[in-house]
């Protein structure tokens, strides 16, 4: 698990529900937990800073690191697709970006095509993303806040032919092989829940220590699917869909975990005092 990776998983899942800040020894025992190093822990912090997702404040001797605008704008997002609600009746509009930057921004145009495709856009042609979702605002604030609005053009557009809707999606997304990832989930979460309930329902203890790590790993995991799922309406996905069993899955085995998870994160957790 890289450090920068399992940073953002936890200050999404325990710190910015406690005032988004946290102090740096709580971070690295929090991170210890996972078998990280405290040289590794801040390398990645340092790497959040200059990236922008987190701010650093010291009060005495002690350094304080919160979760930037930026960042909270991304957890906030990602937490909405993780625990989403069921999704309304697809309208059958698609939400369409087409862009065409110069090459001497090619970096811009990169990092315009990983933001679309962590949106849930798909690549119909090299520069022509689309999307089911109404994604329009947060194209238009992604392309403002780039100050690229003079090379990307976005349309919401009824589609006239000639591919049929789900033969559309199969041009954008690799379905096949998002529904193989979520079988290898379910493979290999399933037996962890149900060992775990087992163990709940005998009476027998569980360490609220175990119950961080595993819920921590769980939304990790689970995590990475948000770069991968375009999250379509029900009308585009195949008949044999293993998302929703997955997501089922992850729900029970998180609301499982929680509770001492929580207990645990309260144990370890020192924000910066109160003046």
């Amino acid at each position: 698990m890289k450090p920068q990776s399992m940073l953002f998983t936890i200050y999404g899942e325990y710190v910015r529900h406690y005032g988004s800040e946290i102090w740096i020894g709580s971070l690295t025992r929090l991170m210890g937990e996972f078998g990280l190093s405290e040289p590794a822990v801040r390398a990645a912090i340092s790497r959040m800073l200059r990236q922008g997702w987190l701010e650093s404040r010291k009060v005495g001797n002690k350094s304080y690191y919160s979760v930037s605008e930026r960042g909270k704008k991304r957890l906030e997002e990602a937490a909405a697709r993780i625990y989403k609600v069921e999704t309304d009746v697809w309208d059958g509009k698609w939400c369409i970006a087409s862009y065409n930057i110069p090459e001497e921004r090619r970096a811009l145009r990169d990092q315009l095509r990983k933001e679309l495709g962590w949106m849930g856009f798909g690549m119909l042609t090299t520069s022509t993303w689309i999307s089911p979702n109404d994604l329009a605002d947060r194209v238009k604030e992604l392309t403002e806040s780039h100050e690229i609005t003079e090379h990307v053009e976005i349309f919401s557009a009824g589609h006239l032919g000639w591919s049929d809707p789900k033969q559309l999606v199969q041009k954008c997304w690799n379905i096949d092989e998002i529904n193989a990832k979520y079988k290898e989930f379910i493979d290999t979460y399933r037996e962890q829940f149900e060992q775990l309930s087992a163990k709940i329902s005998s009476g027998e203890e569980v360490a609220d220590s175990h119950c961080f790590v595993e819920k921590t790993k769980l939304v990790h995991e689970y995590r990475k699917f948000l770069f991968i799922d375009p999250d379509l309406p029900q009308e585009l996905l195949p008949d044999l869909w293993l998302g929703k069993e997955a997501d089922q899955l992850f729900q029970n085995y998180y609301q499982l975990l929680n509770p001492g998870a929580v207990r645990f994160f309260e144990t370890v957790y020192e924000a910066a005092p109160v003046h």
